[in-house]
């Protein structure tokens, strides 16, 4: 089979940007169905336009079409040795070499920006046999830096039961704490909180094996996190956790406007000194309620989670999540 790998802007060439995002979101049904996630073409030229990473696109080209995608993300504010990559071939050409192809094309632009640790995702659903992805990154010589459980919170959930989580009942400090959400619009008093919370991610949260640094983060940072999600089209909760004035934990669920009953349940923290007060339940449970009640057409929140971070994993059993996968983050030092 004949197909050529181009580089391509998805800011300039939106014609074939579209189809080069939508070989993602065709490779994704292939694995899940009608449970797959998807980056809609608005937010990922968000990304290219922010501050915080260098980008390279490559798609491989079958005459008019585009039948694979691959994309490298290139962290500028810390963790300047790493490399994100995503690849995706359409279904219809899986086997014939693409894939290598692009990898092996990813690799060289990688190598010429000195980058020197790749990091890329496979997702896998729980009743897989014989997951494709793991495969194809142990024979590009990747090794699997972290195991990931991904699962899924039905809603609308237990109303009462949730406003208990969210009001403390139980905890005997919960009185020491108080719990805050904002939708779409987060204030700027927030912001340097939510900095600290975010740059403490990158430490307290496990990591598994990963090649990774603490990360940068300056309320700068933060907004124009905020402002690329709803430029997208994405709708934002954020919860917080205050002890007296400071924030001490944070949770936050996006929902994008190309799947608008899907949440994706982003960071989650409680800062290490605040932790044993039952603060990310309260959390949790706090943004599911204002989705009940600000974006009732959500039906699924999506949370990804260490296979090591107990607690989490404990919360998320409370409120009525279920596995429904593994994501594993695969590493490949290059020489």
């Amino acid at each position: 089979m004949t197909f050529d790998i181009i580089p391509i802007d998805p800011l300039v060439d939106e014609d074939l940007a579209t189809q080069w995002i939508e070989v993602q979101k065709r490779s994704g049904e292939a694995d899940w169905g009608d449970d797959h996630c998807a980056w809609a073409l608005a937010e990922i030229q968000g990304r290219r336009r922010g501050t915080g990473y260098s980008f390279v696109d490559l798609a491989a080209v079958q005459g008019d079409s585009v039948i694979g995608m691959a994309a490298v993300a290139m962290p500028l504010l810390d963790n300047t040795h790493l490399a994100l990559l995503m690849l995706h071939v359409d279904p219809d050409h899986r086997g014939q070499g693409v894939g290598t192809a692009l990898a092996d094309a990813a690799l060289g632009h990688i190598r010429e920006r000195g980058r020197t640790v790749v990091q890329a995702d496979t997702e896998t659903p729980a009743a897989a046999k014989e997951p494709a992805g793991p495969r194809f990154a142990m024979k590009c010589g990747a090794k699997c830096a972290q195991t990931v459980f991904r699962s899924d919170m039905t809603l609308p959930a237990d109303r009462d039961l949730l406003r208990r989580f969210a009001a403390g009942e139980g905890v005997e400090d919960a009185a020491a704490f108080r719990i805050d959400w904002r939708l779409d619009e987060i204030p700027d008093e927030w912001l340097p909180g939510l900095a600290v919370l975010e740059q403490r991610m990158s430490t307290d949260a496990p990591q598994g094996d990963m090649t990774v640094e603490e990360e940068d983060w300056t309320a700068d940072r933060v907004q124009e996190n905020l402002d690329w999600a709803r430029n997208a089209g994405r709708r934002i909760v954020q919860a917080v956790a205050f002890e007296g004035e400071a924030l001490v934990g944070f949770t936050q669920i996006e929902v994008s406007a190309n799947s608008p009953t899907l949440g994706y349940q982003q960071d989650t923290l409680v800062l290490r000194e605040a932790r044993g007060n039952g603060l990310g339940l309260r959390l949790k449970a706090t943004a599911a309620l204002a989705l009940m009640d600000e974006l009732p057409q959500v039906t699924t929140v999506r949370t990804w989670n260490a296979h090591d971070n107990r607690h989490m994993l404990a919360v998320n059993a409370d409120l009525g999540y279920v596995r429904t996968g593994v994501l594993q983050v695969w590493e490949k030092t290059l020489g």
